[in-house]
């Protein structure tokens, strides 16, 4: 193992408080929450099992939270109040306070409006 990747080696969790690997050692039984999610699962409130690190350049470590797959739970199944607040929330996203009409996109936060209200002179062209 080179010395970035020993530095990132402490299976017992001695200095770091966790057990922790290096990027792509992690042992089998432990997943992130993006790969329990492709499993159709979630961590479920358990603490983190390990870490995992990667060294970069002239910046701090990446570091990936692991937790225990036998200890993972179902994802909640999306009931209709909640599909009909996350549909309401995406429509509200893409009303232009200003003209009060649905843009057809999201309203880029930097602009605050919608594109013909924040230039309306560079959008009319002859």
């Amino acid at each position: 193992m080179s010395g970035a990747f020993g530095k990132c080696y402490d299976p017992a969790g001695s200095r770091f408080g966790v057990p922790t690997y290096p990027w792509r050692y992690a042992p089998d039984g432990l997943a992130t929450r993006r790969q329990l999610r492709a499993r159709g699962l979630r961590p479920g409130g358990q603490p983190i099992a390990a870490q995992v690190l990667r060294p970069r350049y002239r910046r701090g470590p990446l570091v990936a939270f692991l937790y225990r797959v036998d200890r993972a739970k179902p994802v909640r199944p999306m009931t209709p109040g909640k599909r009909a607040a996350l549909a309401k929330a995406m429509c509200a996203r893409r009303i232009c306070p200003a003209c009060r009409r649905d843009a057809g996109y999201v309203i880029p936060t930097s602009l605050g409006m919608c594109v013909p209200c924040a230039y309306p002179t560079s959008s009319r062209s002859n």
